[in-house]
């Protein structure tokens, strides 16, 4: 019985009144109980043989029986139920993210752990996981430019390309700051989404590429696209790669940490995008973290309520009570009712 009531709610409450009425019944049965069986006064009980039976013991099981009945039903009135909600969501507007990243040689500093590149890296995974909804694109840059991945909503095939990408001399060294944001703008200007917005980090300053970053900025501001800036890299010195030994190997000096702000800056306020400054790996995540309740995917949840009812059950128990005290009544106690 426990069981049966839990997590249950009552459509119509307002019959639970009704239970008011039942210490009025209980007292007209004992009062009337009293007045069927009234006291008789005789001088003596000699000459009676008294027989002490159970069932006059028992008849008020009938009128237990009754409240029983009447009790389940008003709880039946009451119209008890569960209810199960499950809800379906529904991506209403997507948005289209193309991430444009760094990979000159400055990026494999060391004053983010283990290094810059690697930090971004493990902090865009986590971006790319969370932008469930989303498409994301991914173009690097150093002295030039290249799609590393298309946009896709594939996550699988992004996470991958994230952790693919390296410093491995492929390309031109250098930071061509306007190819990588002019690349981008190519990439998601097409795009069908109504929100488009591009990432653009950086860890230097525009020293490379065959197109001026002011272009570029014009190209974004032209196909309405809103650019979110990163300078990475702490303030003052670092370990930076600053030759070859050898070996092969790079060699590392500390050098002045050197990072175009203003440039940075201007891209962001022309475009409606924002400027974010990243010293540490901490300060990183939390910069991706609110460029991700920035841009909000817009969704649309639907609610869907399913009710069982419970009323049956008690009316068919009600039912039981009842037919048992009519069958008592007739039948084992018809001579003492």
């Amino acid at each position: 019985m426990v069981e049966f009531f839990r997590n249950i709610t009552f459509e119509n409450p307002g019959w639970f009144w009704l239970f008011l009425l039942l210490p009025f019944l209980v007292l007209w049965y004992v009062l009337k109980h009293k007045k069927q069986t009234p006291p008789v006064k005789i001088s003596s009980l000699k000459g009676f043989k008294i027989k002490q039976g159970i069932l006059p013991k028992l008849k008020p099981l009938l009128f237990v029986l009754q409240m029983l009945g009447l009790s389940l039903l008003i709880t039946a009135m009451a119209r008890p139920r569960t209810k199960e909600v499950t809800t379906k969501a529904e991506t209403k507007e997507a948005i289209d993210i193309m991430m444009a990243v760094d990979v000159s040689g400055s990026m494999l500093a060391r004053d983010l752990k283990p290094d810059r590149l690697q930090a971004l890296k493990g902090v865009a995974t986590k971006f790319v996981e969370k932008r469930i909804n989303d498409r994301i694109g991914i173009v690097i840059y150093a002295g030039e430019s290249y799609t590393k991945t298309p946009i896709t909503s594939d996550k699988n095939v992004l996470i991958n390309a994230i952790k693919s990408i390296e410093y491995d001399r492929t390309i031109k060294d250098g930071t061509a700051i306007g190819m990588g944001l002019a690349t981008a703008v190519s990439r998601i200007k097409d795009s069908p989404a109504k929100s488009k917005i591009i990432i653009l980090l950086t860890d230097g300053v525009n020293n490379s590429g065959q197109i001026d970053p002011h272009t570029a900025i014009e190209l974004a501001r032209k196909y309405k696209l809103k650019v979110y800036t990163i300078g990475i890299g702490t303030n003052g010195t670092a370990m930076s790669p600053v030759g070859i030994l050898p070996n092969g190997e790079l060699h590392f000096e500390r050098a002045p940490v050197e990072i175009d702000e203003e440039l940075m800056k201007e891209v962001a306020q022309k475009t409606g995008g924002k400027y974010f400054r990243a010293t540490d790996e901490e300060k990183l995540e939390s910069i991706y973290d609110e460029i991700d309740k920035l841009e909000t995917t817009e969704i649309e949840e639907q609610t869907y309520s399913n009710y069982t009812e419970k009323f049956r059950p008690l009316v068919i128990l009600a039912g039981i009570f009842f037919l048992l005290e009519f069958l008592l009544r007739h039948t084992l106690f018809r001579s003492f009712v």
